[in-house]
């Protein structure tokens, strides 16, 4: 029995955003939205980091929430390449976490995990 395997435990790290928490496993992260967000249409979502093209975050603001994306194949080809006129179409993706500037804490901390697991899983060509 090899115990050597898996570095990271089982149980997920849990980054708290802007009604929605992230949880990150060493293959995926989950999104999980708060109720009052689902009513305003945002979904839940889960991304396998091998599945992510580019990461893409902005610092949160005093005066407007930062984002953690992870683009997929699946988001519109302009959104990939944040144009001026997609730049906010982050905020109501499935694989998207808003912070504000008093989670700005949980924004860094999550962005260095995340992008250091992503990095893990290597490049998939």
């Amino acid at each position: 029995m090899d115990l050597s395997k898996g570095a990271m435990s089982p149980e997920p790290r849990v980054f708290k955003g802007w009604q929605a928490s992230a949880l990150l496993f060493a293959d995926r992260v989950e999104f999980k939205r708060i109720w009052v967000a689902r009513l305003g249409g945002n979904r839940s979502g889960s991304v396998q980091l091998s599945d992510v093209l580019k990461i893409h975050s902005v610092p949160p603001t005093r005066l407007v929430n930062g984002h953690v994306h992870l683009m997929t194949a699946e988001d519109p080809g302009a959104l990939r390449n944040l144009t001026t006129a997609t730049q906010q179409q982050p905020a109501g993706n499935p694989r998207t976490i808003l912070f504000s500037w008093n989670q700005r804490d949980a924004y860094t901390k999550f962005l260095a995990a995340v992008e250091a697991a992503w990095r893990e899983q290597g490049p998939q060509l």
